[in-house]
C-alpha cells in the first residue's frame, strides 16, 4: 500500500500538451480577432472613406483607405479602380497602371477597369499603348462616353497641342484656362449655383482659385467647389467623375441589365404558356367526340376527388374508361382514389390494368413506370416488401426515375429489417444454443461458434447466448470477436457478473491491463465478495508488477503505444489536472502525495501505471 502513495516515475515519456494547452493561442487570436471585427471598419466603409478622401484632394490618404478595403477584400475590382485614381491623382503613373491591370483581370466585363489603364497609361505618355487600352474597352462598351473622351484627349496630346492651347510644360496649370472671368458669368447664370455667391468665404475661395488655379486641390473638400468645378468643366465639353458617380452608373447599368433580364424571361415565360395553350387547343381539336367527352368525365373525377368524393370520382373515370377504353390514365386514377382509401389490393389491380391498356396502346414509359410505383408503394403498405421491390424494378426498367429509386433502396433496408426480424425466434435459439453447448464440450470450437452465431440470430439480445460466443470465439483465438460479443452481452445486461470476468480475462491476453483492471472492479462492485473478480484483479496486478521489471525497453514502448491508442487514456493525459501531478511526482513530490488521496485522481494514474504509460518505481 505505501508504493502507491510514494511514487517516483522513471521512463515516462513527457505528457503531451493538452487540447485547452495546444489551442489557448488560437482562441486568443480569435477573441482578438472577434474584438477586431467590432472595432475595424469593413471594407465598404474603407472605400467610402478613400472616397470622401478622393474628394477632398488628398490622394495620399485615399490610397491608404483603399488599401486597407482591398487588404479585407482582395477580390472587389472597384477597390482597385479607385486606388488606381488616386495613384493617378498623385502622379504615381506605374502604381496607377498596375492596380487598373488588377482590376481588369478581376472583372474584364468593367469599363472604368479599360479608362483607368489607358489614363495611367496616357499619365506614362506611353500613348499607342493607352490608345490600344481605350481601343480595347470601347470594342466591349462602344458607348461609354469615359472611354471615349479618354481616347479623344490622348490622341490630342500624340498629335501635339491644339491651337491657342499653349505649352504644357514650364509648370503650367493645364486647366488655368478654366478659371477666368468666364466662371464668374457662369455661377451667376447658373440658378442652382447662384446663391453661392452671397456666401462671402465661399467667393473668397473662388478668387482665390481665379488667382492660383493650383490652390483648388486645398478646397476640394468643399463640395460646392467641387460642384462649381464640374459645371463649368461640363460647359466646356468635358466631364469629371467621383468614385460614387462611377458606382451609381455601375449600379444602373446592373440594375438595367436585370430589368432586361427580367423581361426575357417574362417573355420567354409568356411564350411557353401560349404554345402549351396553342398545343392543348390542337390536340382538343384532333380529339374525336367520346375522346373530348372522356377527357370532361376525368376533369370532373379529378374535382371530386380532391372533394374527398371518392365514390362519385371512382364512377367519373368509370365513365371515361367506358368512352376512351385505350387510355391507361384513367385506371391509373382509380388506383389513386384506391390508394387514398386504403384499398390496396383493388390499387394493384388497377395499377396492374393501367400497364397492360399502356403496353398494348404504346403509352410512354414515364406513365408506364408511374402505374408501377404507385402499385410498389401499396405492396409496400400490404407488408410484402419482396413483391414491392419487384414493382420498382418493373418501374425502373420502363423510365429510371429518382423518386422510384429512393423508394428502391428504401424498401429494400425495410425488407432486410423485417427479414431479421422474423428470423427471431427464442426456442430455437435456445435449441440453436444447446447444440453449441454440445460441440463445447466436445472441444469441436468451429462448430459451437456457428451454432452460437445461429442462436444470436435468433435472439440478438441474449446476453447469456453472446457470453457463450464469446468463450467459444477465445477457443479459436479471435479474441477482438470474443470482445466484441462480451461487449455487446454488457450493453444488453450491465450487471451481467460473468461478462464482466470473461472480459477481464480477454484483456489480459491483448494485454489492456488498464482495461481489464476495470472490468474486474466493475464486477467487484455488482459483488464484492466474487471469487472469480477478485481472483483476476489480483493476477492483473501481479501482471502489472512483473511486466514493468521484465520488460525491454522495446516492449515498454510498444505497450505504450498500443495504451495510447485507448480513448480513455487519451482522456487521462489530456486532463491538465493529471498531467501537474505526473509533474510534481518528480519536482514536488508532496503536493502529488495530496493529490493521491483523492481516489479519482489515484484511479487515472493507477490506470497510467496499468496501461504503461508511466513506470512506478
Amino acid at each position: 500500500r505505501r508504493s502507491s502513495t510514494h511514487h517516483s516515475f522513471t521512463n515516462k515519456p513527457t505528457p503531451p500538451p493538452t487540447s485547452r494547452q495546444a489551442t489557448s493561442g488560437t482562441i486568443t487570436a480569435l477573441s482578438e480577432g472577434n474584438n477586431n471585427q467590432r472595432t475595424m471598419a469593413t471594407a465598404d466603409e474603407w472605400k467610402g472613406k478613400g472616397n470622401q478622401a478622393l474628394q477632398s484632394g488628398n490622394a495620399t490618404e485615399a490610397i491608404e483607405c483603399y488599401t486597407k478595403a482591398i487588404d479585407l477584400d482582395g477580390s472587389n475590382h472597384v477597390y482597385y479602380s479607385n486606388r488606381s485614381a488616386a495613384y493617378l491623382k498623385k502622379g504615381d503613373g506605374n502604381n496607377a497602371l498596375e492596380d487598373a491591370g488588377s482590376c481588369v483581370a478581376l472583372n474584364p466585363n468593367f469599363a472604368k477597369g479599360y479608362s483607368r489603364k489607358g489614363a495611367a497609361l496616357h499619365a506614362l505618355k506611353r500613348y499607342n499603348d493607352a490608345i490600344a487600352a481605350y481601343n480595347e474597352g470601347l470594342g466591349k462598351f462602344p458607348e461609354d462616353k469615359g472611354l471615349r473622351t479618354g481616347l479623344e484627349s490622348v490622341k490630342r496630346d500624340k498629335d501635339g497641342p491644339a491651337p491657342g492651347m499653349g505649352s504644357m510644360g514650364g509648370g503650367a496649370n493645364p486647366m488655368a484656362g478654366l478659371f477666368g472671368p468666364q466662371m464668374m458669368a457662369h455661377i451667376a447664370m447658373d440658378p442652382k449655383l447662384r446663391d453661392y455667391m452671397k456666401d462671402e468665404k465661399f467667393m473668397a475661395k473662388i478668387n482665390e482659385i481665379q488667382t492660383d488655379p493650383n490652390k483648388m486641390t486645398e478646397h476640394l473638400g468643399d463640395p460646392r467647389v467641387m460642384e462649381v468645378f464640374r459645371s463649368v468643366l461640363g460647359a466646356q465639353g468635358m466631364d469629371i467623375r467621383t468614385a460614387e458617380d462611377e458606382e451609381k452608373e455601375d449600379s444602373e447599368r446592373t440594375a438595367r441589365e436585370e430589368r432586361a433580364k427580367k423581361a426575357r424571361m417574362e417573355a420567354e415565360e409568356k411564350k411557353k404558356a401560349e404554345e402549351a395553350a396553342s398545343k392543348a387547343n390542337a390536340e382538343e381539336n384532333a380529339m374525336s367526340e367520346n375522346e373530348l367527352a372522356a377527357k370532361r368525365a376525368k376533369e370532373r373525377g379529378n374535382e371530386l376527388y380532391k372533394s374527398k368524393k371518392f365514390e362519385e370520382a371512382l364512377a367519373a373515370y368509370d365513365e371515361a374508361i367506358e368512352l376512351d377504353p385505350v387510355c391507361m390514365t384513367f385506371h391509373s386514377n382509380k388506383a389513386a382514389v384506391y390508394f387514398t382509401t386504403k384499398k390496396y389490393d383493388e390499387c394493384i389491380a388497377a395499377c396492374d390494368k393501367a400497364v397492360e391498356v399502356g403496353k398494348e396502346n404504346r403509352a410512354p414509359f414515364e406513365d408506364r413506370a408511374k402505374a408501377l410505383t404507385r402499385a410498389a408503394k401499396a405492396y409496400q403498405k400490404k407488408g410484402d416488401m419482396s413483391k414491392a421491390i419487384e414493382m420498382c424494378k418493373e418501374a425502373n426498367l420502363e423510365h429510371i426515375d429518382k423518386t422510384t429509386t429512393r423508394l428502391l433502396k428504401t424498401l429494400e433496408l425495410e425488407k432486410k429489417k423485417k427479414d431479421t426480424m422474423d428470423y427471431q425466434d427464442d426456442a430455437k435459439a435456445e435449441e440453436a444454443k444447446q447444440r453449441g453447448n454440445d460441440h463445447f464440450r466436445n472441444k469441436e470450437w468451429a462448430k459451437a461458434v456457428n451454432e452460437y452465431e445461429e442462436a444470436v440470430k435468433r435472439a440478438p439480445k441474449n446476453a447469456a447466448i453472446r457470453n457463450n460466443l464469446s468463450a467459444a470465439l477465445c477457443k479459436i483465438m479471435d479474441f477482438n470477436g470474443a470482445k466484441r460479443q462480451i461487449e455487446e452481452a454488457l450493453e444488453i445486461d450491465p450487471r451481467y457478473l460473468k461478462a464482466w470476468s470473461r472480459k477481464g480475462d480477454i484483456e489480459i491476453v491483448m494485454k489492456e491491463y488498464h482495461k481489464a483492471m476495470d472490468s474486474y472492479k466493475a464486477g467487484l462492485a455488482i459483488e464484492p465478495e466474487n471469487p472469480t473478480c477478485k481472483t483476476g484483479l489480483q493476477k492483473v496486478m501481479g501482471l502489472i508488477n512483473r511486466s514493468a521489471a521484465s520488460m525491454t525497453e522495446e516492449e515498454r514502448k510498444e505497450r505504450a503505444e498500443h495504451a495510447m491508442a485507448d480513448p480513455q487514456i487519451q482522456a487521462i493525459l489530456t486532463d491538465p489536472v493529471v498531467q501537474q501531478v505526473l509533474r510534481d511526482f518528480n519536482e514536488n513530490p508532496n503536493a502529488a502525495n495530496q493529490a493521491m488521496r483523492d481516489p479519482g485522481m489515484k484511479a487515472k494514474i493507477e490506470k497510467l501505471i496499468a496501461s504503461g504509460i508511466v513506470q512506478a518505481g
